[in-house]
Formats: C-alpha cells, structure tokens, sequence
C-alpha cells in the first residue's frame, strides 16, 4: 500500500508510482499555467482587490474588510507560491516525459500579468501557446473570464504586430487526476473521525445568474460539483463499506446583499448540522485546487472556529495542490489537447457520469452577465488561417518544429 503522510500545510504526501507516458506537445511551442494572481506583500493588497472587483461596484468597505483576511497572513496571498510550485512541479513532470517545451506563468489580477507572459513568449520565439487554468469546474470566473483575458491580451499584442495563437485544455473537474487524489485525501481524514462522519464538500459561492448560465445549457457549475462529491463519497464508501452521508455547501460569497448567491454558506450549514446532532465532520474544499485564500481563511480559520463554537470536530482535506497524480493529469490534458490539435482521437478520461468537457467551449458558454466580450480558446473563434473573430488578427500559422528559444523570465 502507498505510504501517504499528512504534513503541516495539509498536503497529501504519497509514494504511489505515478504512471509518465512519454509526451508529446506538438504543434505547441509554449505551455501557460494562467491562474487569479494575489498579493506579494501589505502594499499590493488594495490595489489587488480592486483589480479583482473592478466594475462590479464592490462598496470600498467591503475591500477593506476582505483586505484584513490577507492582511492576517501578513499582506501575501499563498497562491502566489503554491502556483510557483505547480509550475515547478509541473515543468519536471514534462522533462521527465520526453518534453522541452518551456512552462510559462500569468495571471488575470497581479504580477506576473497574462499580457507580459505572452509578450515575452512571442519574443522568446513561441507562436503557439496552450494554457491551463488553475480553475476545475465550468463558471464565468472560472472559465469564460480567463477566456476574455486571453483575448484582450491577444489583442494588445496584435495591435504591437505580435501574432500568437493560444488555446486552452478542456476544464477537468470530471478528470480522475483531480478527483482521485480528493478522494484519497478524504478517505485519509475520515479515519481520523468516529464511523459516521458527515462530509461536507465547499466550493466558492457564485452568483445564482451565474450559475444558471454556466456551461452550454446553464447550470453546469453546480452539477459538476455534485457529480464529482456524489463520486467521491462513493468511492470512498466502497473502501469502507458505507457511502457516507454528504453535502454541498458554500463559501467567499462577496456582491451586494440583495443579489442571490448560492447557498448554504458553510458556517450556517455547521450550525445546522449541530442542530441535527451530528458532532463530526469532514471539509472537503473540492472546488479548489490549492490552498489560497478562501481555504486558508475562510475554512481553516472562520469555518474551524464556527466548528470550534458548535461543539463540532471537523478536519480539512487537503486540495490537489502538487499531488503527483494531479501533476501528471495536468501533463496529460496537454498531451491530450495537442493531439486533437494534430487530428488525433487520444482517449478522454472522465468520471462522475459526466462527458468530457469540451476543449473548446461552444458558442455562448457561460456567459458575461455584465455584457458581451470577445473570448478565447472557443466556438465562437474562427477556424485556423481565418480571421480570429476575438482579437481580429489572423491566426499564426503552426509550424511542424517548435522553436527552442532560451527560456523566457517565467519559465523553467
């Protein structure tokens, strides 16, 4: 049996052998890890939030109360690093299959910004770009938004007479990579609790509009996250003999008051659960990939001290963070998208029920409440050598060798 040990920042620490198909990333000359982006230190914390919130008439003592969260950890956001070491970890698993191809960092809302990580890959010699995103599931914010960012970078390069071509994997919260590793993690802190304890899966609060426009028939992100809980609880009772109860609950909402976000918050569903007497549980954060802000504040801190107040033992799970298996997954879905790109048919993994999501999104998928705007890496991009309706720029056309360019500044 693997050796799986829990260390202080709650990753899941496995020796289980990892399976590493040699890669092949052809026709791409670059890999874009592209994820929110957080602050480095005190100073950037405001000017942080207001990039997040811009246009959404945040009232200012709402930043200033949100500020205090990452003020608390003294001004820095851990994503910032957890993502250094995706990166990392994820350019070791590329070189350890077979690949050179350099992996690049951006984000939508600090430093390292997307439209200078493309700028220096273009310099570096890349034309064609496929990203990953550091989002699982089908949302505005956690899909299509990205897709917007990647356009009006496109866009600001074209207008300097710099031609790049990106494209994205499909979304994979059904892939076995990233559930399979949650489920582990569960199984792990379950047998720390009595028989019996409830899991209670969190995932960041959306708007109810946005769910209901999420994917191409609406409704996506919340049937995502119920198949994949629905999996896991499953696969972890079939380990135990007992598919143990289970809920989907919320956290981070932020809006104004009388706009509806979904719910149950997650401490309003402990003191529910407390009413009900059930004394221990499980929180499962599988809406997210790694342990920022809204894990490290609002369970490890709010929800633990909610817990804490109700009489109610709870542990948390560890995210995927820089789990082998999530790694190897990661690498897999770029093998996998350059494939298709290449006119190949590789096998699509998925779990839950659910089909594999779409590599590129339909036309109209998850849309912009707030009003249209062009969007990369989808159906409603025109096809190679037409004109790319989301930056009006034509397409760089593929070329059969990669250019190996010296890395750029965010690159391995």
């Amino acid at each position: 049996m693997a050796d799986r040990r829990r260390d202080c920042d709650h990753r899941l620490v496995t020796d289980t052998a990892v399976d590493r198909r040699p890669l092949d990333l052809a026709p791409y000359h670059a890999v874009l890890l592209l994820s929110f982006g957080g602050p480095e230190g005190p100073e950037d914390v405001l000017p942080y939030l207001e990039n997040v919130t811009r246009g959404r008439g945040i009232p200012q003592a709402r930043l200033a109360e949100v500020a205090t969260h990452y003020l608390a950890f003294g001004g820095r956001s851990p994503i910032n690093d957890q993502n250094r070491a995706l990166l990392a970890a994820l350019g070791r698993e590329l070189a350890e299959r077979g690949s050179d191809v350099p992996v690049l960092w951006g984000n939508r809302n600090w430093a390292p910004f997307l439209v200078d990580t493309l700028r220096e890959a273009h310099e570096a010699g890349a034309r064609r770009v496929l990203t990953v995103v550091t989002s699982a599931y089908s949302s505005y914010s956690g899909c299509r938004q990205y897709r917007e960012d990647i356009a009006a970078a496109l866009a600001t390069l074209a207008a300097e007479g710099r031609r790049l071509t990106v494209d994205k994997v499909r979304n994979y919260a059904d892939h076995p990579g990233f559930v399979e590793p949650v489920a582990d993690a569960v199984r792990r802190e379950a047998e720390l609790l009595p028989e019996g304890a409830r899991l209670v899966f969190v995932t960041h609060s959306v708007p109810v509009a946005m769910n209901d426009t999420s994917g191409p028939e609406g409704g996506a992100y919340l049937a995502q996250h119920r198949a994949v809980s629905r999996w896991v609880a499953e696969r972890v009772g079939r380990s135990s003999g007992r598919t143990p109860e289970w809920d989907l609950v919320f956290c981070s909402r932020s809006g104004p008051p009388g706009q509806p976000w979904l719910e149950p918050d997650v401490n309003d569903h402990l003191a529910a659960l407390a009413a009900a007497g059930v004394s221990h549980v499980v929180l499962v954060p599988i809406g997210f990939v790694s342990d920022h802000m809204e894990v490290v504040h609002d369970l490890d801190v709010e929800a633990m001290a909610t817990a804490a107040s109700l009489g109610v033992t709870a542990r948390r799970t560890a995210t995927v963070g820089t789990h082998p298996r999530f790694v190897s997954a990661l690498a897999d879905l770029l093998a996998e998208r350059a494939a298709t790109e290449r006119g190949e048919s590789p096998d699509r993994p998925a779990v839950g029920g659910l089909p594999p999501l779409a590599d590129r999104c339909p036309r109209d998928c998850c849309r912009n409440l707030r009003g249209d705007r062009p969007a990369a890496c989808g159906e409603d991009r025109a096809g190679a050598g037409a004109e790319d309706v989301t930056t009006g720029v034509t397409p760089a056309p593929a070329e059969s060798t990669p250019p190996r360019s010296a890395p750029v500044g965010r690159t391995l």
